[in-house]
């Protein structure tokens, strides 16, 4: 199981990070941390500066091909950073064409928001998203974790560090599935 973890250089919650590629890790598989820069990405506790991480590709380097599935952590600047970037949107888009599943959590279905794929989708995220997941077409639900097999791929969503556990098994689940 190959699961690429897609984050801007800087302001990816780490616990969201962390916690995920442990998940990945501890079920066996590899995961690669995927930005748009190279180097090392800035991780944030909150508004706290944390720790670093080095980056595995960057996102013109990486393949939707080469993966098994998508996760997408979540902080607030780390997907709005990742919005702005036609590429990372780009690479996001590629495992809903290609069928693959992704999972996001908290604030990160603002990238999936931007790529265009939550029309018609249930998912779950920061509340604060709410009416930006229904502007786009998707239905927001307040639940732990949603997985959304209404398209094209299977979508796993939850809302908080407080979901991790129930994230971290949802998606270690469908990706080695």
């Amino acid at each position: 199981m190959q699961v690429a973890f897609l984050v801007a250089p800087e302001g990816v919650e780490q616990v969201e990070l962390t916690e995920p590629w442990q998940a990945v890790i501890g079920a066996g598989g590899t995961p690669k941390l995927i930005s748009t820069d190279s180097g090392r990405v800035q991780a944030f506790n909150h508004l706290d500066k944390a720790d670093t991480f080095p980056v595995d590709q960057t996102v013109e380097q990486a393949s939707v091909g080469d993966f098994d599935g998508l996760v997408l952590p979540g902080g607030v600047a780390n997907p709005d950073a990742l919005r702005m970037d036609e590429k990372a949107v780009r690479f996001v888009r590629g495992f809903f064409d290609a069928g693959k599943p992704v999972a996001a959590i908290c604030h990160a279905p603002w990238t999936l928001i931007e790529a265009d794929v939550v029309r018609g989708r249930m998912l779950t995220s920061w509340p604060s998203l709410r009416t930006d997941v229904r502007n786009a077409g998707g239905e927001w639900v307040d639940e732990q974790v949603k997985i959304c097999n209404h398209g094209p791929n299977t979508l796993i969503t939850s809302r908080k560090p407080d979901d991790l556990k129930a994230f971290c098994e949802a998606f270690v689940a469908e990706f080695s599935g």
